[in-house]
């Protein structure tokens, strides 16, 4: 096997890996975020314990983590830079500390995404941020702003990472699954701003 990909994919996974909700509130609320809310470990969820302090740290540690994997990878194995993406993905998804239970990824996404192209992390951004604002679902404004960079970079970027925006795309649903059930049946959380 190619010792560049055995490097890559253990330093993508340890970087995704890293718990941040999961610690940030460990350390400053002394709470488990995993007994809160969804009990998911991402920034919407910390969101939801009141400290919007911890759920911007949340969100800016898990999409740096994102990009330092890529970055590093741009770097020193410009080959592998999708694969190194996913696998700091899943990483993030299925992290090993927590018996493979993780976040959503959307931050570590987006992080993912401002190392690939800052035009595609700003069309990210603005469309989630106005969905968020029209919608109050975090869940549906995640699921919308990867499928519209997706279909920016098919039209206008075409660049080598079409593929692995897709698959992105096809990720964030099934890390979303429930809550595309809830927002069918109308019970999916609000988000407030």
């Amino acid at each position: 096997m190619d010792i560049n990909l055995i490097i890559v994919s253990i330093y993508s996974y340890l970087l995704g890996s890293l718990p941040f909700g999961l610690l940030l509130t460990r350390l400053f609320l002394k709470k488990d975020i995993r007994t809160i809310g969804s009990g998911n470990i991402g920034t919407t969820n910390v969101l939801r314990t009141g400290n919007k302090y911890l759920a911007v740290a949340t969100l800016v540690l898990d999409l740096l983590k994102g990009y330092a994997t890529v970055y590093i990878t741009i770097l020193y194995f410009n080959s592998l830079i999708s694969f190194s993406a996913l696998i700091c993905f899943v990483g993030h998804v299925f992290p090993i500390w927590l018996k493979f239970k993780g976040g959503k990824g959307v931050a570590t996404y987006l992080g993912v995404v401002l190392a690939l192209s800052y035009k595609l992390f700003l069309i990210f951004g603005i469309t989630w941020i106005s969905l968020s604002f029209l919608f109050r679902y975090a869940s549906l404004s995640s699921i919308i702003s990867s499928l519209i960079v997706f279909i920016y970079a098919y039209f206008f970027e075409m660049n080598n990472e079409i593929l692995i925006l897709f698959i992105f795309f096809i990720l964030i649903l099934f890390t979303h699954k429930e809550n595309i059930v809830r927002l069918k049946s109308s019970t999916e959380n609000k988000i407030k701003l």
